[in-house]
């Protein structure tokens, strides 16, 4: 039996090849358009923990030194084609650190 291959990517932030289901997703949405074409809201910027979002995503270790690493180098911008405002990584950074603050089961773990 042939062995399943495991997909791998790259953290934006350190530049490692991690296994897929241990980086988190930053997905830019699809723009929503109306019948005629035009843009009638840009897609919105967020993480993606399920890895299941539609859109444009770049992946970064879930470790906040890789995500500061990626925001200072401007990394998200440039893999995801476009500007992020300061407020959008303020709301992704407090993301990060509630998700890393819960176990592989979803709950939360205390400091104790």
């Amino acid at each position: 039996m042939k062995k399943k291959k495991i997909p791998l990517r790259k953290c934006t932030g350190c530049g490692e090849m991690k296994e897929k289901r241990e980086l988190i997703r930053v997905v830019k949405a699809p723009d929503v358009k109306s019948d005629d074409g035009s843009v009638i809201s840009d897609g919105g910027i967020s993480l993606d923990l399920t890895g299941k979002k539609p859109g444009r995503g770049a992946y970064v270790c879930k470790n906040p030194e890789c995500f500061e690493k990626a925001r200072k180098a401007r990394r998200f911008e440039r893999s995801l084609s476009c500007k992020i405002p300061e407020e959008v990584y303020e709301q992704m950074q407090n993301e990060l650190k509630a998700f890393g603050n819960t176990d592989e089961n979803g709950k939360g773990v205390s400091d104790e």
